[in-house]
């Protein structure tokens, strides 16, 4: 045998072992979730909001690298409802991904339905959440993965892990601002408060009490897993004079880099390194919006936990200064920082090369609509879409089942790959594309497709940062820019070595961003917006992988349980 042959039958064979000893540990979790009401006080005031088990934020699930989670879930609340296993890869599982309509038809109330997938290759913090209207203002939590049995995590074990949640609290039923919305075409409003664990903290009225608490120990070094839950608004992060070492993003690791303030859009998960290495007191961790969008009305609050170190006796934390709502600056250094640990395997070539617009729009005013359903910009209704199509979720059967049974007329597979009309994307747009098409068109990939999608910000209504998540994949994010994005200027910029793998991407304000992967999941995978509000108006398509060779490369059966529309 020659040297490099031994060496691939030594790494063949490290793999296989490697491969045995993660099934041989592997667990089966299961979990029951019941959703329901549950009364919770917050601001002064006590409403029933949707929680899993009582519990808000709901439970952390806690699993290795190569389990299989079985979650029974039970609809004792009075609204439809799903769960989205948010930057799970689904191998096959697709029935099991969780988007209303598109890979299931909704558990009604009374029903009940099981979620079952294995977790494969992916490490780090994910969260799970409703995806159904907009419960997911309160039905969410932590799903953390841990390195196989017996495997050490790549960066020094910390002392112990903290998940930090950001969400988002309205002093009403976020149901019911979702459907005000709906009913009059205006933007909805803006929420009351946001919160670190549920708990909005020391800024907000009647909060004090309840503030979330973190504590450390002078000199230890702490994980903090920390999740943008918010329903609608990227949110900046930071620890009053205290750094923080990135070590993970999205359930893969990057190569550490030390902040002093993180920018996370909603979906967008990201692990830190902590260490007490600050005099023994109590520090601010707080949050607050980073606002892209232009004259948009935002909730300008701010959120606030504990950081409190064991020996202090200290009451009143240090506050630290976070960056200026709209400092995009501060966004594009963190971003750009983001780099995968070693070289990676990103495809050079390219079958399917698709180039997506997103943004807002408006509508015309129906002429059958009253006044009062038009109260958008000059009588409008806001809309938004990707390639000037807004999508429409069906409402009698999911897609992936109509897919697989081949029900016809329920989508089609005509979304367009370049977008219709090409026009100065980020400059004074003409308002005749201003108004998309409405439909529910997918964009079919054969398996093994390899797969370049540049994401194009628009100016249409106003420029905004946009955080496009795609279920059942992780990508490879390897350019981002601002303006409109030029192939042959910018294919120079490209990082084709080590760029970071992520489920969910922060799409700059007036910019764009290049992702690749190799559609290696059939399935029916929802690609959207994850402000909820942009996703409600239409900012979302299906990328519809068929199966391949054989049944490794195939959808599996749908369970027997599947939900009934």
């Amino acid at each position: 045998m020659e040297y490099p042959t031994i060496l691939i039958f030594l790494l063949a064979m490290f793999v296989l072992l490697t491969s045995a000893f993660s099934s041989a540990n592997a667990k089966i979790c299961e979990h029951e979730f019941v959703v329901e009401a549950t009364p919770v006080k917050r601001l002064c005031k006590t409403h029933n909001r949707i929680t899993v088990n009582g519990q808000y934020p709901g439970p952390t699930l806690e699993v290795n690298n190569g389990d299989t989670l079985v979650v029974k879930v039970t609809n004792k609340a009075r609204y439809n409802v799903t769960i989205h296993w948010h930057g799970v890869r689904q191998m096959r599982t697709g029935w099991a991904d969780g988007p209303e309509f598109v890979t299931q038809c909704p558990i009604r109330p009374g029903e009940s339905y099981t979620y079952r997938f294995t977790i494969q290759g992916q490490e780090g913090t994910l969260w799970w959440h409703a995806h159904s209207s907009w419960l997911r203002a309160t039905v969410y939590g932590a799903l953390i993965i841990r390195p196989i049995q017996g495997h050490p995590y790549p960066f020094p074990k910390p002392h112990r892990e903290t998940p930090i949640l950001l969400g988002e609290w309205w002093d009403a039923n976020p149901i019911d601002v979702v459907r005000q919305a709906t009913r009059t075409g205006a933007a909805p409003n803006v929420s009351d408060a946001y919160t670190i664990n549920g708990q909005p903290g020391d800024l907000y009225k009647c909060s004090t009490k309840g503030t979330s608490i973190v504590t450390i120990d002078s000199g230890e070094t702490n994980l903090l897993r920390v999740v943008n839950a918010a329903l609608n608004q990227p949110l900046f992060f930071t620890v009053a004079n205290h750094k923080l070492t990135v070590v993970g993003a999205d359930a893969s690791y990057v190569r550490p880099f030390t902040t002093k303030v993180l920018m996370l859009g909603p979906g967008q998960t990201t692990d830190v390194l902590i260490t007490g290495d600050q005099p023994a007191s109590r520090y601010y961790m707080a949050a607050r919006a980073y606002q892209s969008a232009q004259n948009a009305a935002f909730d300008n609050t701010t959120t606030t936990a504990i950081l409190q170190y064991r020996k202090s006796s200290v009451m009143k934390p240090v506050m630290p200064s976070l960056p200026a709502y709209n400092d995009t600056n501060t966004v594009t250094a963190f971003s750009r920082s983001f780099f995968s640990p070693r070289k990676v395997e990103v495809p050079t070539q390219i079958d399917d090369n698709l180039f997506f617009t997103v943004g807002l729009g408006l509508n015309r005013c129906p002429p059958n609509f009253r006044k009062n359903r038009c109260q958008g910009p000059n009588g409008t209704r806001f809309t938004a879409s990707i390639n000037n199509v807004s999508f429409v979720l069906p409402n009698k059967i999911s897609i992936l089942q109509a897919h697989q049974l081949g029900i016809p007329g329920v989508f089609t597979t005509d979304f367009p790959a370049q977008p219709a009309v090409k026009f100065d994307y980020t400059g004074n747009v003409s308002r005749s594309l201003w108004q998309p098409i409405r439909g529910t068109k997918a964009y079919k990939l054969k398996y093994g497709s390899r797969v370049q999608i540049v994401i194009q910000d628009t100016s249409i209504v106003t420029p905004e940062n946009h955080p496009i998540h795609l279920h059942g994949y992780d990508f490879y994010i390897v350019a981002q820019g601002f303006g409109n994005f030029d192939a042959k200027k910018d294919a120079s910029k490209f990082n084709l070595v080590d760029p970071p793998l992520r489920n969910t991407v922060a799409v700059p304000v007036n910019g764009w961003a290049v992702i690749r992967f190799v559609a290696d999941n059939p399935g029916a995978w929802l690609m959207h917006c994850h402000l909820d509000v942009h996703i409600t108006w239409g900012l979302a398509t299906i990328l519809l992988v068929e199966n391949g060779n054989g049944e490794l490369q195939s959808i599996e059966p749908p369970p027997l349980d599947l939900p009934l529309c």
